[in-house]
């Protein structure tokens, strides 16, 4: 037998029932609202002089181009630019893209090249310092000489450093991408920073292409 509603003379299984029903639907509505809204939602990508690491190579250079940036060259997917970045004169970056399509996803600057240890750890303090002061702390920093006791002169730095016996390296990871700052050196005479861009989205799009593909 069942139990009737006073008020509307339905049984009180059949009023749940509905209660039920609604409250689904309701959530149904949201859930649709909040995957709209997701996908309506512009996608946010690592900057680089003010300027998104996405879109093709040509349409990034002509952005790097306004910013006083002069093209050297392009090659295999890359192009090669020079100008000042982060009050340091006569940079050198490079602008690479997916080998599987044509959209720009890593940026790398080449610092101006220095012959001691005191200059080059130098920039890589400052650098390492204003990154901090953008992006916060860093998910993983590596600063050391792989040697059996610390170099203590300028000149042994510089030669455990051209050895290839020296790391150091900072790496902020973002919502966005990950930033890498590190030194490094030509093995033979000279030493610089490196600080890459590394975009997430466009990284990831392509990866997951390829694993559909697979």
């Amino acid at each position: 037998m069942h139990r009737r509603n006073t008020n509307t003379g339905l049984p009180i299984e059949y009023q749940i029932i509905k209660i039920m029903k609604q409250r689904l639907f309701t959530l149904f509505i949201v859930c649709l609202t909040m995957m709209a809204w997701a996908q309506n939602k512009p996608v946010e990508h690592l900057t680089f002089k003010g300027v998104s690491i996405d879109g093709t190579l040509n349409e990034f250079v002509l952005k790097m181009k306004q910013n006083g940036f002069t093209l050297v060259k392009t090659e295999n997917g890359i192009a090669y630019l020079k100008g000042d970045f982060a009050a340091y004169k006569d940079c050198y970056v490079g602008v690479t893209t997916l080998k599987q399509k044509d959209l720009v996803s890593k940026i790398g600057v080449v610092f101006p090249e220095c012959t001691n240890w005191s200059s080059l750890s130098s920039n890589y303090f400052n650098l390492k310092e204003l990154l901090t002061q953008k992006y916060g702390e860093p998910t993983e920093c590596v600063e050391k000489f792989d040697t059996y006791s610390e170099p203590n002169s300028d000149g042994d730095k510089f030669m455990y450093l051209k050895l290839e016996q020296c790391k150091y390296i900072t790496i902020f990871e973002t919502e966005k991408g990950t930033i890498q700052l590190s030194i490094e050196t030509d093995g033979a005479t000279i030493g610089f920073v490196l600080l890459n861009y590394f975009d997430k989205t466009n990284t990831e799009t392509v990866r997951a292409k390829a694993l559909d593909d697979l």
